[in-house]
């Protein structure tokens, strides 16, 4: 029984500093106290303090629980509620950047994984070879066939067609609550001067924005894109990390050091936030680092990032909602971007095992999509 258990326990915490911090056993129960894991911490602590092998493992399980449920009491406390008094647009408006003529199925997962979260509204402003295929995926979609590829203009009316596509996408960016950047957009050097372009404008108007795929591919290459941008966020897979390290930090990715070195980079790119993709995903604004390690699913279908990306977009600008309207609670002085990667990390974990315990190794994308909802609800009940 935890009266059993020695007055103190020694935790070492993930923190840059590598302090460590005193919790008395009833404090390591209680980081979990309105999670479903909370049977299993009970377990954990009896074991580890009546002795026996495997003690190390057992205050790591320990610790990635309780990091897990700060992530679902997080999204609990950002996910607005559901009411007659709503109108439409309360719940977010988000537009995705990206989608050309080979990809069309990366914007599409993003733009509607946001519509399933709860978002009321969702853009896609793609090329326009993509849109047609983009619209037949969904009629809920709003697809604008704006953008432009290289091998469709001349030389000469680049100038000119490139000044066409941010004005038209600036009528729309002051109605987004977030910005998504990078889905399925292909690495086309006159695309991606457009979207960098994009991005400057949406900086202009306070837009969060969410970095993924071939946009990552952009701002390593120009890392002033969002160099102290504190509305943006970089979600990189274990290569698009490798790459980013090496060109802002000029070395090779160290894994025995993960939190430090996240925490680094997010400091030395001025204070954006980073999830660092990854069996644990570890989330840092530069100041503080976060980690979630709930587990999701070994089936490792193209288009998770995708929902990931959306996913937190939605978060991320109901987070700034709850922000700018919160009272003194846990997460009044957390940064709402943090937040929002935590909250999208979670929810697509347990969507991910979900779809794994029912279709295994034939899970899609697709499968896990459709599992958000009922995700999000086992967390954060609507009603």
């Amino acid at each position: 029984m935890i009266r059993r258990c020695r007055p103190e326990i020694h935790l070492k915490l993930p923190h840059p500093s590598k302090a460590t911090t005193r919790w008395s056993p009833f404090e390591v129960c209680m980081l979990a106290s309105s999670s479903s894991v909370l049977r299993r911490q009970h377990f954990l602590v009896r074991s580890l303090c009546l002795g026996g092998g495997g003690n190390r493992k057992r205050l790591n399980d320990i610790r990635s629980m309780a990091c897990d449920s700060e992530a679902e009491n997080v999204l609990r406390a950002i996910a607005p509620p559901l009411d007659q008094s709503k109108y439409k647009g309360q719940a977010g408006k988000v537009a995705i950047v990206g989608g050309c003529r080979e990809y069309t199925g990366a914007p599409y997962f993003a733009a509607i994984s946001a519509l399933k979260i709860g978002a009321d509204l969702s853009h896609v402003f793609c090329t326009k070879d993509a849109a047609p295929v983009i619209k037949s995926y969904s009629p809920e979609l709003i697809v604008h066939p704006v953008l432009e590829e290289s091998y469709n203009i001349k030389d000469e009316e680049k100038e000119q067609i490139s000044g066409k596509v941010l004005a038209e996408i600036d009528k729309w960016l002051e109605r987004f609550d977030c910005l998504v950047v990078g889905p399925g957009l292909g690495r086309d050097p006159f695309l991606l001067g457009c979207v960098g372009q994009i991005m400057s404008h949406a900086r202009q108007r306070n837009v969060p924005i969410v970095v993924d795929g071939d946009g990552l591919f952009l701002i390593t290459d120009n890392p002033d894109l969002v160099s102290g941008y504190q509305l943006a966020v970089l979600t990189p897979n274990i290569n698009e990390y490798k790459r980013l390290v090496k060109k802002v930090l000029n070395c090779e990715v160290n894994d025995q050091d993960a939190h430090q070195e996240l925490q680094l980079l997010a400091k030395q790119i001025g204070g954006v936030t980073i999830m660092r993709k990854g069996k644990s995903d570890l989330i840092s604004d530069g100041d503080i680092v976060k980690s979630v390690s709930q587990y999701g699913s070994p089936r490792r279908c193209g288009g998770q990032g995708d929902i990931l990306s959306g996913s937190v977009a939605v978060f991320v600008s109901w987070a700034h909602q709850h922000s700018s309207g919160a009272g003194v609670d846990s997460t009044s002085q957390m940064n709402p971007t943090v937040m929002g990667c935590m909250a999208g990390s979670i929810l697509l974990r347990k969507a991910a095992s979900l779809a794994f315990a029912s279709k295994r190794r034939s899970t899609l994308t697709s499968d896990i999509i459709e599992l958000l909802g009922r995700s999000l609800e086992e967390i954060s009940p609507a009603c």
